[in-house]
């Protein structure tokens, strides 16, 4: 008898960890977006965000899931541009 049988799935699920809580993404992403400016910030921005849209797909994500997860990290990327210019703030 399968494992799925045995916890009485049918239909398997794969759970993704959320790109919003891998921390050193959000942070690289944060401190390579604000180093950029202009077209090559937006460059940056849309190729970070197929890139790892892409990547959810391939690995079975569903497309609005997968959606939903690109904001998330887009979010968490604003936020952590915030703190690093309160800390630069700070520190000035």
């Amino acid at each position: 008898m399968s494992s799925q049988a045995m916890n009485g799935q049918s239909n398997p699920t794969i759970a993704f960890f959320p790109l919003a809580n891998r921390r050193d993404l959000v942070r690289r992403s944060a401190i390579e977006l604000d180093r950029l400016n202009g077209y090559a910030a937006t460059e940056f921005w849309k190729t970070t965000c197929r890139t790892l849209g892409n990547e959810l797909l391939e690995l079975g994500c569903p497309e609005d899931e997968m959606r939903a997860e690109i904001m998330d990290f887009q979010a968490a990327v604003q936020v952590e541009l915030m703190w690093l210019h309160r800390e630069e703030a700070a520190q000035g």
